[in-house]
């Protein structure tokens, strides 16, 4: 590409970079300071193994709470768990982490107070604990295998789904899917207290702790990784005590997922080769917010 050369060509007249006027060049004409402006890797984010494997953590505990959940599911279908006692004990937790995170965010402000927070849990227990009995039916015509292909599909959905990066509260689609999977499985449970249970399990698992855990990760972040190493050795050894060899395929899928991808994550951003230049698309860099007041 260049300009006309020739007997009849028009004199030497400087290029400008410039749409809407007329010049001596054909439309496609860039001159030899084109290239001048390109870039590369302006915008690449370097990372650190170490601190890509301890947000990986993060990924990690979530497999592992589905997997603590589907073990407290079993042994409760098993009836090894009485629904009683595993109610006692989430509450107990609940309060626990309740009470963590009211320490965790003193410094803060509030934007609920605590008596709207206790009144949300009284609906959700007296709303959940009067449907159980129907939630208990809604699956009655459906067959078991479908009912568990249902479930994995939700709760792997919701693994997919979840918003890692900004995990408190979860995503509407992560959470919705994780609480449709939660009540498919807690259908198949023996009676209406096992199904309010489970559910009440699968909101603390699925819909506080990751608040809890955001919390923990803003406010005292050396607690992080024991935070999320508990969940996955909870994790491990829940499945453990069904499956043994289920429970070392979960282990090699979590070091994988915590240590050899934030590895290949380092290794492969050595390699990354993003040009920009003059053809890029315009950004507009204004805050246009105003005008959508």
């Amino acid at each position: 590409m260049g300009a006309d050369s020739g007997p009849g060509a028009p004199a030497a007249v400087p290029w400008r970079k410039v749409l809407y006027e007329r010049q001596p060049f054909p439309d496609n004409y860039v001159d030899s300071r084109f290239l001048e402006e390109l870039r590369r890797n302006i915008r690449v984010r370097q990372y650190r193994y170490w601190s890509v494997v301890r947000e990986t953590g993060l990924i990690a505990q979530q497999v592992s709470w589905v997997a603590i959940f589907l073990t407290l599911w079993y042994y409760m279908e098993q009836g090894v768990l009485v629904p009683s006692a595993v109610l006692w004990v989430s509450m107990g937790c609940a309060l626990l982490g309740y009470g963590l995170y009211e320490i965790l965010g003193r410094a803060g402000v509030r934007e609920r107070t605590r008596l709207a927070d206790l009144q949300s849990a009284a609906i959700f227990l007296a709303f959940t604990f009067g449907f159980s009995p129907v939630l208990k039916t809604l699956t009655e015509s459906v067959s078991t295998d479908t009912v568990y292909a249902m479930s994995a599909v939700m709760l792997l959905a919701h693994l997919v789904s979840f918003p890692y990066a900004q995990p408190s509260p979860p995503g509407s689609l992560s959470l919705n899917a994780a609480l449709f999977g939660s009540v498919c499985l807690a259908s198949r449970l023996p009676g209406a207290l096992h199904t309010f249970t489970m559910l009440s399990c699968a909101l603390l698992e699925f819909a506080l702790w990751p608040c809890l855990l955001h919390r923990i990760r803003e406010k005292a972040k050396w607690s992080f990784p024991w935070a999320a190493g508990l969940v996955c050795l909870g994790g491990v050894g829940g499945v453990g005590s069904l499956w043994p060899e289920g429970a070392v395929l979960l282990s090699m899928a979590l070091l994988i997922l915590t240590l050899l991808c934030p590895l290949l994550l380092v290794h492969l951003q050595r390699h990354k080769d993003n040009i920009h230049g003059p053809w890029d698309e315009a950004e507009i860099r204004e805050d246009l917010s105003h005008f959508l007041d």
